[in-house]
């Protein structure tokens, strides 16, 4: 009888557990397309959320329109800069186009020199030039079937260009009850995971708030920072399209160490057209000006408020942007930042294991004592 009840509890259990696994693959499958936008939201509105407690709090707003003043700024702020560049990018698309077509029906596509001087690839790019200029109705032709054979990859990239923007639109979406029902829903994470963990788990959410709150200044002030640092040069150097450039060069930017990329292949295309001066110029700038921003504010502004070494944070930044994406750049040093806290737990709690010296036994100082005999009974004889 015993055996027979037995039985059928372990049944239960395992039809239980089979149904939460169920359950939860079914679940993921229907929210994976918005785990991504509801990661953003959520670093958005955690490192936001001072500003949203002011106008609830302080200005005494509903958290509806608290939240919605918010999500309307949020909006602004990324919206306005992205369509500013998505318009400059296809004017400045549209102009090189028309500019390439023109040179090649009149016969006169050509490179700087400096790039026909090139070992082993030189004499190639003069002979692809003259291929080019001996016969330009050709060339448009074949330039014309070339796309024709490649729209696919038109389409993969207006694809990606739609669902980014869906994203986008989902994320800021979410972002709003996120601000309004964000102290909720934090509360029964704590409460949840507490349940779960035990009473340690503030201390490792207090690490994981502190962390991504100095990742996303630190990032992102840095970024700002050498992004306006940079079209200062731009616009003084005279090259070409100066606020189009500060947005890539932000953007670069949000990686650790890629700023120079930036400037540098704008220096370097100066460089190429002859402007010797102005290259010169914007290389000085950034080495002297814009990449010191780097060294000081990223690992002040990172390590200084989460008391994490800097090479943590710069391995979960390259890790994550590896392992998940752009989100990444914020995520892994969060993880890592929560495998620190657990490591630094551990320590403390077995440190007088680990620090304490070991303590001499009966049977060490009787070993002792042999060998001291033993020594003596040599020095006699």
């Amino acid at each position: 009888m015993i055996e027979n009840w037995t039985k059928e509890v372990v049944i239960q259990r395992l039809l239980a557990i089979t149904l939460l696994i169920m359950l939860f693959i079914l679940c993921f499958q229907v929210v994976q397309f918005f785990i991504v936008p509801a990661l953003w939201a959520a670093i958005l509105a955690y490192v936001t959320f001072p500003i949203y407690t002011f106008f609830h709090e302080k200005v005494r707003l509903s958290p509806d329109f608290s939240a919605g003043i918010m999500t309307v700024s949020i909006s602004l702020i990324i919206g306005v800069p992205l369509v500013i560049g998505v318009f400059i990018l296809q004017q400045e698309a549209l102009s090189l186009y028309s500019n390439l077509i023109y040179r090649v029906k009149v016969g006169y596509l050509d490179v700087p020199d400096y790039f026909k001087e090139l070992p082993v690839i030189g004499q190639q790019i003069k002979d692809i030039l003259w291929q080019i200029n001996k016969n330009p109705e050709g060339t448009l032709e074949a330039f014309r079937a070339w796309i024709q054979s490649h729209l696919y990859y038109g389409k993969v990239a207006l694809d990606v260009v739609l669902s980014t923007l869906a994203k986008l639109g989902m994320a800021l979406m979410t972002l709003f009850f996120f601000y309004r029902d964000g102290t909720s829903l934090i509360r029964q994470i704590r409460q949840a995971l507490r349940n779960v963990i035990g009473n340690r788990i503030d201390g490792y959410i207090d690490s994981v708030g502190t962390t991504t709150r100095a990742v996303v200044y630190g990032i992102g002030l840095t970024a700002l920072a050498q992004a306006l640092l940079a079209g200062i040069g731009y616009y003084f150097s005279g090259s070409p399209s100066p606020i189009l450039l500060t947005i890539v060069t932000f953007m670069v930017a949000l990686i650790p160490f890629g700023t120079p990329f930036a400037w540098g292949a704008v220096a370097f295309w100066l460089l190429s057209q002859g402007h010797t001066t102005e290259g010169i110029g914007l290389a000085l700038w950034g080495i002297l000006v814009i990449s010191w921003v780097d060294n000081l504010i990223r690992p002040i502004v990172i390590s200084g408020a989460t008391k994490i070494p800097f090479i943590i944070i710069f391995i979960g930044v390259l890790g994550g942007l590896t392992a998940f994406g752009f989100v990444g750049l914020f995520i892994g040093p969060v993880v890592l930042a929560i495998g620190l806290a657990v490591w630094r737990e551990w320590i403390s709690q077995h440190r007088d294991e680990i620090f304490a010296p070991k303590e001499v036994t009966l049977v060490d100082n009787q070993m002792l004592l042999d060998f001291d005999d033993l020594i003596k009974k040599k020095t006699k004889s």
